[in-house]
C-alpha cells in the first residue's frame, strides 16, 4: 500500500466517490488530491486533497475531502493519507494545516488541535460557515504545527498489512469484457482477415 499524487485519470474516479461519501468537491482540481494504492491489486483504497485559500498576500491550507471506500476502512488508510498531505503541505512551505470537520476526534490522534472559529484567518471563517451551511453542519476548525504531526504505530501497522485484510472485501469491480461491438465491429459481417478492402 502507498499513497500517490492524484493523475488526470483519476477525475472521473474521484469524482465518483466524493459524490458518493457526500464529501466536499468546492473548487474541484484532480490535482490537488493523493490517493492511497494497492500496490498487488492496483486497487485505489481512499484519497484526500489540500485546498489552498488566499489571503491578502498570503496562503492558507486547509486539509479536506478526506474518503476511504469501504473494504478499506480501519487499516490506517485514511490516517496515511492525512499523513502524506501534511508532509506536502509542509514541504510547500506552510507551517500549519486547518481542517473543518465533524470528525475532529479522528484528527487529534496525529496532533490536531481545536481552534476558535474566531481564530480563523477570515478566509476560513468564512468558508466553516458555508461548510456547516452545507455539508457539515457539526464541523469544528482545528489546526496542526506541520512539524507536530505524528502516526500512531497501531495505524502504521495495520496500514503495511491492510491489502491482505481488504482483499476479499475490497471495492473493486472485474473489467468488463471487451465485445466486437466496442470496437465498431460487426460480428456477424467481419471476416477478422486482412482484408482491405480492395
Amino acid at each position: 500500500m502507498y499513497v500517490r499524487d492524484a493523475r488526470n485519470r483519476d477525475e472521473a474516479w474521484l469524482l465518483d466517490h466524493i459524490d458518493s461519501m457526500g464529501l466536499d468537491e468546492t473548487a474541484f482540481r484532480s490535482r490537488d488530491y493523493v490517493i492511497a494504492v494497492d500496490e498487488q491489486s492496483n486497487t485505489r483504497a481512499g484519497f484526500g486533497r489540500i485546498r489552498l485559500h488566499t489571503v491578502g498576500k498570503a496562503e492558507i491550507c486547509e486539509l479536506t475531502s478526506i474518503g476511504v471506500l469501504n473494504g478499506w476502512r480501519g487499516q490506517g488508510v485514511g490516517a496515511h493519507v492525512i499523513e502524506r498531505l501534511v508532509d506536502d503541505a509542509e514541504t510547500k512551505g506552510f507551517d500549519h494545516v486547518y481542517a473543518l470537520t465533524s470528525t475532529h476526534e479522528y484528527l487529534t490522534q496525529f496532533g490536531f488541535e481545536a481552534v476558535s472559529a474566531d481564530a480563523l484567518p477570515d478566509a476560513l471563517r468564512e468558508r466553516l460557515e458555508a461548510k456547516r451551511e452545507m455539508l457539515d453542519p457539526d464541523a469544528v476548525p482545528m489546526v496542526i504545527e506541520t512539524d507536530a504531526f505524528h502516526m500512531p504505530d497501531r495505524l502504521r501497522e495495520r496500514f503495511k498489512t491492510a491489502a491482505q485484510r481488504a482483499e476479499s472485501e475490497s471495492d473493486t469491480e472485474p473489467d468488463p469484457e471487451e465485445m466486437a461491438e466496442d470496437f465498431g465491429i460487426d460480428p456477424d459481417k467481419a471476416t477478422y482477415k486482412y482484408d482491405t478492402g480492395r
